[in-house]
């Protein structure tokens, strides 16, 4: 989960990273108040998950009040790179900067460690310092059993060649970003810049986080920081109701148990859709291990919702999962959406295999739905439901 500015700059706050003071708002005149409450002069910054704001005319100063105000309407409801602008935060001005620099830990999957990154060339895309100039651009391994101790930290800073005279201070602002990206279960936590002022100290003036979904259940409060404004309805659904599911461009909706045999439908069905139109997945849906009946009717509910779907593939092959219980679920599924008066206009392929498969075969031959085509193989069942789709 890719966090806002200002949700990002709450962070480093909880956790002592040093920040200036910050307030959201969506309405120019709260601007007003917010700039007021800061000392009369306010940096206006558009709140939008995509980089080069500066560029686009994201950020802008306010010398007062009103100023503030005119800043705020000029930037909210902006088209940034596609990202429309619906909040913005009023921050602090910095004292005179001296010098910006780069900080950043990330999770390094290549290499299955952590990686701190830093360099003197802040304020600007590490992608471009990294293509143009990469002698500036310091990239430290962290061991996870280890962490960033204030030895690690001075390894990391003197890697980078901060000047003498901040090299300290960097340092101990690398331990708390290290404490931060632990202690909220980040995979990457980002300052650009991070800037040295008149006084000499070190500000994050702007931040970068991420955050791994995979621990929401250490991280109950970061519920709150999700934006449900900007997800995908059938995501959120999905998700309320405990299913694991991403919404693909496709137009066959695909349901399987285990998340390899998942991908091998996905890509069975994008290699059978070639001859059909070029139909393809139009998501990704593992109802797990031991999936229930109700989780199958679950998953179809959502699936069948999706008005991009022409077409479902059900390809279950059964281990701790039983058959029957898969074939009960897509029985249920059709009769709750028949129940709450939804036209069921979509056809489902079915594939079974495995345990309880025959069984499962006869409660679909049974129940004998229109719209239920039962394919003994993998790719035959693909190849179906590409067709269907097409059609």
């Amino acid at each position: 989960m890719d966090l806002f500015e200002y949700q990002a700059r709450d962070l480093f706050a909880k956790h002592g990273v040093p920040v200036l003071a910050g307030e959201v708002i969506d309405t120019p005149e709260a601007a007003r108040e917010a700039t007021e409450r800061l000392g009369g002069k306010s940096v206006v910054k558009a709140q939008v998950k995509v980089g080069g704001r500066g560029k686009a005319g994201g950020v802008k100063l306010a010398a007062t009040p009103d100023e503030a105000v005119a800043r705020a309407t000029d930037i909210l409801g902006m088209d940034i790179k596609g990202h429309t602008v619906h909040k913005v935060m009023i921050a602090e001005t910095a004292p005179e900067i001296a010098e910006e620099y780069y900080v950043s830990y990330l999770l390094d999957r290549t290499n299955r460690t952590f990686l701190a990154m830093a360099s003197v060339a802040g304020g600007m895309d590490i992608e471009e310092v990294a293509a143009t100039t990469p002698e500036k651009l310091a990239k430290v391994p962290v061991d996870a059993n280890e962490g960033v101790s204030i030895e690690k930290a001075r390894e990391i800073v003197a890697q980078a060649q901060f000047p003498a005279e901040v090299a300290e201070k960097v340092a101990e602002v690398m331990v708390t970003l290290w404490k931060t990206f632990i202690a909220e279960d980040a995979l990457l936590v980002e300052v650009n810049p991070l800037a040295k002022v008149a006084s000499g100290d070190v500000i994050a003036l702007d931040g970068k986080v991420s955050l791994d979904a995979n621990a929401e259940f250490r991280q109950p409060e970061h519920e709150a920081l999700e934006d449900k404004d900007a997800a995908n309805p059938l995501e959120a659904a999905a998700k309320a109701k405990g299913l694991n599911y991403v919404k693909l461009d496709g137009q066959v909706g695909i349901i399987g148990n285990g998340a390899g045999l998942v991908m091998s439908t996905l890509d069975v069905v994008a290699y059978a859709g070639e001859k059909h139109n070029n139909v393809k997945p139009a998501n990704f849906l593992d109802i797990g291990g031991g999936a229930s009946a109700e989780v199958m009717a679950n998953g179809l509910e959502i699936i069948l919702g999706d008005p991009d779907v022409k077409s479902v593939f059900v390809n279950v092959f059964g281990g701790i999962t039983a058959c029957d219980e898969v074939a009960k679920g897509i029985v249920q599924a059709l009769e709750l959406l028949k129940s709450k008066g939804e036209e069921v206009t979509k056809p489902l392929v079915v594939r079974l295999d495995g345990n309880n498969a025959e069984l499962g075969r006869q409660i679909l031959s049974e129940a004998n739905h229109p719209l239920v085509q039962r394919v003994d193989t993998m790719d035959g069942a693909a190849d179906k439901a590409a067709e269907l789709a097409a059609k």
